[in-house]
């Protein structure tokens, strides 16, 4: 008998986190699917941009169990909340609340807090993380997540900020469970341009360099 996978095997099998930010919400459906066509199922829409709860909405009402939807920028536990009203079932913040990982907990929904320091990442963990989001990765590097998972090991760290098709690999190689995925997979002057086929080929890039690093 089979049985679903929990929303945090969806992310560990996965390993991409697309990561939509844009300047206005219209496209993002549209976004969405073209991420889902390349092979990425696991995406957040964040709370940056204009009427997230509708756009949360928009994505959870047409795509359903073919994505994990997830909100990201998540300050406080009422964002939270909306966001799952919504449909986000995970949810991704820049920073270690307590009170936005113990939200999650009550509602059984998968939290990735943001972390930078050895300090923060122990916090958030033992708050109750399923996955520490290191960030600014774009400031550290693969090599600081291999610092932080040495005496870290059974700590899953997900990098953001940095990530693209050059470091990748190399941030996969440092310990990384999980990448978080912005700008160079969903740029928002594609987004703009409404330039959905090149998103869809950049999630197959990305897609074609995973299946490489677990082939060896």
């Amino acid at each position: 008998m089979s049985t679903t996978p929990s929303p945090l095997d969806r992310v560990l099998d996965s390993c991409i986190v697309a990561v939509i930010r844009a300047e206005s919400g219209e496209k993002l459906v549209d976004v969405a699917e073209a991420l889902l066509a390349g092979g990425v199922d696991v995406m957040e829409v964040t709370f940056t941009v204009p009427k997230a709860v509708q756009v949360l909405e928009r994505v959870a009402d047409k795509l359903g169990d073919r994505v994990l939807l997830g909100a990201g920028t998540v300050l406080d536990p009422e964002t939270c909340r909306a966001a799952f009203l919504a449909g986000a079932q995970f949810i991704v913040s820049p920073t270690v609340n307590v009170q936005v990982i113990e939200m999650c907990k009550r509602y059984s929904k998968l939290v990735m807090p943001g972390a930078l320091t050895p300090t923060e990442v122990v916090t958030a963990w033992q708050a109750g993380a399923d996955i520490v989001k290191i960030f600014p990765s774009d400031l550290t590097g693969p090599k600081y997540l291999k610092a932080l998972h040495g005496p870290l090991p059974h700590i899953r760290l997900m990098p953001t900020g940095g990530v693209n098709l050059e470091t990748a690999t190399d941030f996969l190689k440092a310990g990384a469970c999980a990448l978080g995925v912005g700008t160079s997979l969903v740029d928002p002057k594609l987004v703009a341009a409404g330039d959905l086929k090149k998103i869809e080929n950049l999630a197959r890039q990305y897609q074609q360099l995973l299946k490489e690093y677990r082939s060896k």
